[in-house]
């Protein structure tokens, strides 16, 4: 529990009596009206109206008077200020033109909810007489200053609520009048001063929320007045220090979510004024003090710990106790009988221990309004008047062994928001066992024996978001009234003995995402309605007898990830319109009568994982689409009539002989299937190909003569001159030609020339495809020239093209500019813009980093984002580079980024999954691909400091 917000001390306006002293007063007044002057206000009617003077002009008497009815200002008997509060005023400034040493007599300092930031000023010290300073609830930041110990007289500081930093300093201990102390929602780190045990009349201490370290010191045991201790939220570690025991006047012991171990004082006890006691969220071991039964306690937080053994009877003396949690440890035992003493406790949680036995009876007589015990291994039953008070909300039960019927009193419970009975062994009959809930939101009842039928009752609840009943022995027809339901989104009646249709009505539940009805006996057909259903995720309808076609209309529920209709009589076709449902993973209509072929359309779905289809009657052949469905892993189509080549993926390729078997004349290599014959190898349409093919042989021996004519004289040209216009005839697609703005004969003996035939001296990098020349042309323009290396040219032919293709389309400051190519026997080269700065590779690693400063990286940055930004958005199609690194990145005099090596890069198809192999360079590559991930460009790593 949080601390309660701090007394706001409002002065009223008094009168006082002003003194004609101008000389005495001028100063403050001065430097108040300075101060002023730095300020902003939110809030207009507050901005300080009454502060009005000239602090230039001379003060008469009269003026000087008139400062006493300034706002948020008081003055004592000698007309000096003594108190300021200008607490939520809205106003915006800082500290900085404070004059503190302008105020010897301040007594009272408050600005507290506003919006002052900036530091606390060390020239705090100079406020020698103040009794009270609060600065809470507003965006300080900085230290908290070493000179605050100077302030002897202090009895109250507040600083909560801003963004200071830093630790407590130690001064703060010569505040030997210091009663209040609040510091929490900060960002203090650092321990806890030990003298703070020496501020004998500290009432209240509020350190939480912060980032504490270390460990309580015990010195805390000799501030027998404090009242209120809170260091919760910190990183505090070790044990809680015996010495607490001896602080009678506490009231609040609030330690939660930190990092304290061992155990909880013996004599906790001994604290006799203790009302909370918040060690929750913690490392704490051991047994649970027998002691804590003789505190008058409100509230006892000891979950999430480590804390083992029985609970103790004495717990069952706290008679004022309203709330008990001791959830999530390791307790064993059963609950005290003497529990039943606690007629004040309205929360009383025990859920996931290791607790065993009977529930006591008498627990039904409590006012309870939370009952956790779920996780544990209770038996018997649970207390039949449970709800007597009408009171009871949230009751959680399940994973226990918990037998017999549900309690009477949850029939007229209207109380209940949240119920958990599953995983149980509960009898009953469930119409009877719940009424009209007003507030119900959540019901869980899996798993247990219940019978009967489902009530209409449950269209009454409307606030009913989830009904889980699956797993019992519910007979009979699911009530069309339940369809009444439109708030519902979750329903599970699975694994019963349900009977009849699915009522059309459920079409209403237009915000349902989960639909389980599997494993029952309904029949019929399924309604087109549930169509409607577009918030659907997970839909189970198996194991019934379900019959007719499949509803078409299920593909209009996108949102869809699970589909099961198998194991029931469905007939007909499988609807092309699931090829719409492109977030689909799980896809099983095994065990039907389904008897059309496989739409090809399903190859839509590219989200698809698991796709079965076994047990039916399925003809022809598995579409060749299917190749593209990259996210596929696993197949079943076992058993049907399913005849031809299987589809050339990885996944059909891994398939075993059990998720083939039964298909007569299905081929393919796969172990255990036969191997298809060549005129099996074809599918329907690779047979029409062929029928075109001889059908037209005369058309095509006709253009064979004209076209080895024509490709005659281009070859007899292309020995004569070296092309910059080379297309590859081996590739599909449109043709790409030469950019470049030379004469592609004279450029290319010049760049011979200019080179000495490719002389290493000229070499200015090397990579595994080829060398890199800078060459100075005839006209005074200097570019560099790719050229593959000789032993290359084949294995990388299709790289050499690729970066062509992918430069041909684009054109962006930040990519490198081609200029031009050559493909030729001897020599196949690119020729590219020059850029003089290097690969960003070199600058990092070979040349230094000592002028890369930090505006630069950041330019290098975003100049290849820019990049990667054009070809994935403004390209179409998308362009993938696939192989960015920092030696893919060149740089220029003003190190603009510009990206190169296309040769790795793939323009998508819209139309497909753009599924690939791996590419680019280990280190660059995205970390799923790999067995260990790097950084990808080493722009803040390297060579800095």
């Amino acid at each position: 529990m949080e601390p309660l917000s701090l007394p706001v001390i409002l002065l009223a306006t008094c009168t006082v009596f002003c003194t004609i002293t101008v000389a005495s007063s001028s100063d403050e007044v001065n430097a108040l009206l300075k101060w002023k002057a730095t300020l902003h206000s939110q809030n207009t009617n507050l901005l300080l109206p009454s502060w009005t003077h000239d602090p230039n002009l001379n003060f008469s008497a009269q003026e000087t008077a008139s400062a006493c009815n300034w706002y948020g200002v008081s003055r004592n008997e000698n007309d000096s200020i003594n108190r300021l509060n200008l607490s939520s005023s809205g106003l915006d400034g800082t500290l900085d033109h404070f004059s503190f040493s302008s105020f010897p007599n301040l007594e009272f300092f408050e600005l507290s909810f506003n919006n002052f930031s900036g530091i606390i000023p060390s020239e705090i010290g100079h406020l020698s007489k103040l009794v009270y300073l609060d600065f809470s609830s507003n965006q300080l930041t900085g230290i908290i200053p070493p000179e605050i110990g100077e302030l002897r007289n202090l009895a109250t500081l507040h600083l909560f609520q801003n963004r200071l930093n830093g630790s407590i300093p130690q001064s703060v201990c010569q505040m030997r009048f210091l009663s209040g102390f609040a510091m929490y929602s900060n960002n203090l780190h650092g321990s806890i001063p030990t003298c703070l045990g020496q501020l004998s009349n500290l009432r209240y201490v509020y350190l939480n929320r912060n980032n504490i370290s270390g460990s309580i010191p015990h010195e805390l045991g000799n501030l027998y007045h404090l009242e209120q201790l809170y260091m919760n939220n910190n990183y505090l570690t070790g044990f809680i220090p015996e010495t607490l025991v001896n602080l009678k006047n506490l009231t609040v012991l609030s330690l939660y979510e930190n990092h304290l171990n061992g155990s909880i004082p013996r004599e906790i006890g001994n604290m006799t004024s203790l009302e909370e006691v918040e060690l929750q969220m913690n490392n704490l071991t051991g047994l649970i003090p027998s002691s804590l039964g003789e505190l008058k306690s409100l509230s006892v937080r000891l979950h999430s710990n480590k804390l083992s053994g029985p609970i103790p009877q004495e717990l069952g003396n706290l008679t004022s106790l309203s709330n008990l949690q001791l959830g999530i440890n390791q307790l064993n035992g059963s609950i005290p009988s003497s529990f039943g003493n606690l007629r004040t406790i309205e929360i009383l949680s025990l859920h996931d221990n290791q607790l065993s036995g009977s529930i006591p009876q008498e627990l039904g007589k409590l006012m309870l309004v939370e009952f956790l015990i779920n996780n544990n291994s209770f038996s018997g039953s649970l207390p039949n008047e449970i709800c007597n008070g009408r009171k009871l909300e949230y009751l959680l039960a399940n994973n226990n062994q918990l037998t017999e019927k549900i309690p009477k009193s949850l029939y007229n419970c209207s109380s209940l928001i949240r119920v958990r009975l599953d995983e149980n062994q509960i009898t009953g009959d469930v119409s009877k066992s719940f009424g009209v809930h007003p507030h119900l939101y959540y019901i869980n009842l899996n798993d247990n024996q219940l019978y009967g039928e489902i009530s209409d009752n449950w269209s009454k609840c409307r606030n009913l978001t989830t009904i889980q009943m699956g797993g019992n022995r519910i007979r009979g027809n699911i009530p069309p009234s339940l369809g009444n339901s439109i708030q519902l989104e979750t329903l599970n009646l699975s694994f019963n003995d349900l009977i009849g249709e699915i009522p059309k009505e459920f079409g209403r539940m237009t915000r349902m995402g989960k639909l389980f009805l599997n494993t029952n006996r309904l029949s019929g057909v399924v309604p087109q309605d549930l169509g409607s259903l577009l918030e659907l995720s997970y839909l189970d309808l198996s194991m019934n007898k379900l019959n007719g076609s499949i509803p078409s209309s299920f593909g209009e529920c996108l949102q869809l990830f699970s589909l099961n209709l198998s194991n029931n009589e469905f007939t007909g076709e499988i609807p092309v319109q699931l090829g719409r449902l492109i977030r689909l993973s799980v896809l099983d209509l095994s065990h039907n009568s389904l008897i059309k072929e496989i739409p090809s359309g399903l190859s839509s779905m590219s989200s698809l994982e698991t796709l079965n289809l076994s047990h039916n009657k399925l003809p022809g052949y598995i579409p060749e689409s299917f190749e593209s469905m990259n996210s596929l892993s696993n197949v079943d189509l076992s058993y049907n009539h399913l005849r031809g080549l299987l589809p050339k993926s990885r996944v059909f390729t891994n398939l075993s002989i059990e998720s083939l078997q039964g298909n007569v004349d299905l081929c393919g290599n796969v172990s255990g299937l036969k191997q298809c014959a060549s005129s099996e190898n074809r599918t329907p349409k690779q047979k029409q190909k062929l029928a075109l093919v001889i059908c037209l042989p005369l058309v095509g021996a006709l253009l064979l003569g004209g076209l080895m004519g024509i490709f005659t004289f281009y070859s007899c040209r292309s020995k004569r001159l070296p092309s910059t216009q080379h297309v590859d005839k081996h590739k599909q697609g449109k043709n790409f030609f030469s950019i470049s703005t030379f004469n592609g004969k004279e450029t290319y003996e010049e760049i011979l020339t200019q080179t000495e035939e490719f002389n290493a001296a000229y070499c200015i990098g090397m990579g595994a495809c080829g060398s890199v020349y800078r060459v100075k042309l005839a006209s005074g323009d200097i570019v560099a020239v790719k050229r593959l290396h000789s032993s290359s040219e084949v294995i990388n032919h299709n790289d050499f093209f690729n970066e062509i293709k992918a430069l041909t389309r684009i054109r962006h400051r930040n990519i490198v500019k081609l200029l031009g190519y050559c493909s030729h026997s001897q020599n196949s080269f690119l020729v590219y813009e020059y850029l003089e700065g290097g690969s960003l590779a070199d600058t990092l690693c070979k040349k230094g980093a000592e002028n890369l400063d930090w505006t630069k990286r950041v330019n290098i940055i975003k100049g290849v984002a820019y990049a990667l930004s054009y070809m994935h958005h403004d390209c179409s199609p998308a362009i993938i580079h696939r192989d960015i690194s920092s030696k893919n990145i060149l740089l220029d005099s003003e190190y603009e980024a510009c990206v190169l090596d296309f040769g790795m890069s793939k323009i998508l198809n819209p139309n497909s999954s753009n599924w690939s192999n791996i590419a680019g360079t280990f280190g660059y590559l995205a970390p799923g691909n790999l067995f260990s991930s790097h950084s990808y460009i080493s722009l803040v790593s390297v060579g800095s400091d």
